[in-house]
């Protein structure tokens, strides 16, 4: 488990941590039929695949175009072929929900004197559509790309960016996401991580014992000794 007495700075992964990737095609439900859940599961699937194989091969594409190339993979895999449909799921991702509990806990962080900061493979537009979008830009000292890097994430030099931006030592950092590869990357960086396993997957990456694991954010505040 985290040892919390250190930390300075709480960063989050965006998409899938503050920011529900799931909620365009939810909005579009009813247009996509039965086969929206595989869809939507295919479009984030192909998003972070094209993101490791571009990283490997040095062939790096913002993160927005691997977004459209990813759901145009999944309309076709799963036979849609609709433009407007293409267009209003795009627009939705622009505008992501964040989960219910994210204003209250980054409220709660920055009122313990907590630096709060966001690291994600998201284009710097495609961030600041969503942040404003999820009505939580205020509460954020910092929100953080890739793109300056051009290398995606879990390589070792997106979490020193993070690190080097915010002015901490790895150990000063918590670090919180949803995605157990990231938080793999993030802890063999060093960053103290906790893993938001909201749909209780099994541990991966890290044995269960080296994991501290949350069921969502709201979590988070008294993991870290927040009253």
């Amino acid at each position: 488990m985290t040892d919390v007495t250190a930390i300075r700075a709480c960063v989050f992964d965006a998409y899938g941590t503050l920011l529900n990737v799931h909620a365009p095609v939810a909005r579009h439900a009813a247009r996509l039929g039965s086969g929206a859940q595989m869809l939507s599961q295919t479009w984030r699937t192909k998003q972070l695949e094209y993101s490791w194989v571009r990283a490997l091969s040095d062939r790096y594409r913002d993160f927005w175009a691997l977004t459209e190339q990813a759901l145009d993979y999944a309309m076709a895999l799963h036979g849609v072929a609709d433009p407007a449909l293409r267009q209003d799921l795009l627009d939705a991702y622009r505008q992501l929900d964040a989960y219910p509990e994210v204003p209250d806990t980054l409220e709660a962080l920055r009122a313990a004197g907590l630096t709060v900061a966001i690291l994600s493979n998201g284009s710097p537009a495609m961030l600041s559509s969503a942040v404003r979008a999820a009505d939580i830009e205020s509460l954020l000292d910092a929100t953080i790309s890739v793109d300056e890097l051009q290398i995606y994430k879990p390589h070792p030099r997106v979490y020193a960016l993070a690190a080097r931006r915010l002015g901490f030592t790895a150990e000063q950092i918590g670090f919180v996401s949803s995605n157990a590869w990231d938080v793999f990357g993030a802890h063999s960086f060093g960053f103290r991580t906790f893993w938001v396993n909201r749909t209780r997957q099994p541990a991966e990456y890290l044995a269960p014992e080296r994991l501290d694991v949350i069921d969502d954010l709201a979590a988070l505040p008294s993991r870290l000794g927040i009253a």
